[in-house]
């Protein structure tokens, strides 16, 4: 009965993780080997949390004994039980990191000949974009759909951290610094830029527009900007 309960409920919770959406459209081309990984996390994570609590309202329905205070009878080692428990998980965690390298290298540098190099400057409370190729610094992040951008970051104060939700990826700015960060916008479309390091009192509205347009608009904007 315990094995059917947590095989169901776990079929249930799976079929939630892969199916339900938690986290903001995906806009980039990391966003969804990233997205791929969170959900089997969750999956798995929530795998384990029905089988502890499934065992734990077991145990304690069928085994309480309010009124037996004798000591339990002396248990030795069950060594099958013990390598059980330890190996499973260790499987876990192997294949789960496996699986993190294949995701990191996914998200990697792509062609750098095609990159749209960007320079980020992050100050207490807002953010600085000097595109070196165009000659043009923006309060606004202006991106090409579909091409890879490599944003090079670096603060002039506390530590800031780069983070736009639907591109999935983050990284911090740090002082003396220079971090890099690739992403490749794959949806036109208006987002935010957000800190994600707590960096003083106007922390929450450290912000700055993301454009994502069309390869022509883009170029269109530059020659706006450097006229």
């Amino acid at each position: 009965m315990v094995a059917i309960t947590v095989a169901i409920l776990s079929a249930m919770v799976v079929a939630i993780f892969l199916n339900a959406n938690f986290t903001p459209a995906p806009a980039s081309a990391q966003a969804e080997p990233i997205d791929r990984l969170l959900r089997i996390l969750f999956s798995i994570g929530g795998v384990i949390f029905v089988l502890c609590l499934v065992l734990l309202i077991y145990s304690v329905i069928v085994f309480r004994h309010p009124r037996d205070t004798e000591e339990g009878p002396p248990l030795e080692g069950n060594y099958r039980l013990e390598l059980t428990w330890t190996l499973i998980p260790l499987a876990i965690v192997l294949v789960l990191a496996v699986q993190g390298a294949a995701v990191l290298k996914d998200i990697g540098r792509a062609d750098p000949k095609n990159e749209l190099e960007i320079k980020v400057t992050a100050f207490q409370w807002a953010w600085r974009f000097e595109y070196p190729q165009y000659g043009i610094t923006s309060g606004e992040l202006r991106l090409p759909v579909n091409r890879p951008v490599l944003l090079k970051l670096t603060s002039l104060d506390v530590i800031h951290a780069f983070w736009v939700p639907q591109f999935r990826v983050k990284q911090d700015a740090v002082p003396g610094m220079e971090k890099e960060l690739l992403v490749t916008p794959t949806r036109v479309g208006s987002y935010k830029a957000w800190c994600n390091q707590l960096c003083g009192l106007a922390h929450a509205a450290m912000q700055a527009p993301v454009i994502v347009v069309e390869p022509e608009d883009f170029e269109l904007w530059v020659k706006e900007q450097r006229s």
